[in-house]
């Protein structure tokens, strides 16, 4: 497979949005930057490094693109499901043959789970005060 040009893609999880461009290799390896900083840098739990790596890892393309990804708003985990996201969709645009395999392990779906509102009267989304008899 070979791409000669950038291929641009967002990824979202929760609150968290996150723009990956993956590019062809210019090393011996690939690179993946978060931030301006590397992978291990930014992501500290090996949980969401392993989160990040499934759709390259399921393609059998690991290392074989340079990955810049500018990623905000959310939390580490949110941004990792983010990154996740936008990696599986630009290798869909990359490679089209890679669609089935992502799309079978609902790598290409958008997880829509949010945090619940606040409700009026209530400590939280479903908490209750606590109940005082006198």
């Amino acid at each position: 497979m070979s791409l000669e040009q950038q291929v641009q893609h967002v990824g979202k999880r929760k609150e968290a949005v996150a723009r990956v461009y993956l590019r062809p290799r210019s090393g011996e390896t690939g690179t993946i930057r978060v931030n301006k900083k590397s992978l291990e840098d930014y992501f500290v739990r090996e949980t969401s490094r392993c989160l990040i790596m499934q759709p390259l890892e399921l393609t059998s393309t690991v290392g074989e693109f340079d990955i810049y990804v500018n990623v905000f708003g959310g939390g580490l985990s949110g941004q990792a499901g983010a990154v996740k996201h936008g990696i599986a969709r630009a290798l869909c645009e990359a490679d089209l043959s890679h669609r089935p395999v992502l799309k079978k392990a609902g790598h290409l779906t958008r997880d829509s789970r949010t945090v619940e509102r606040k409700k009026y009267g209530l400590a939280g989304a479903r908490r209750r005060f606590q109940y005082s008899k006198r």
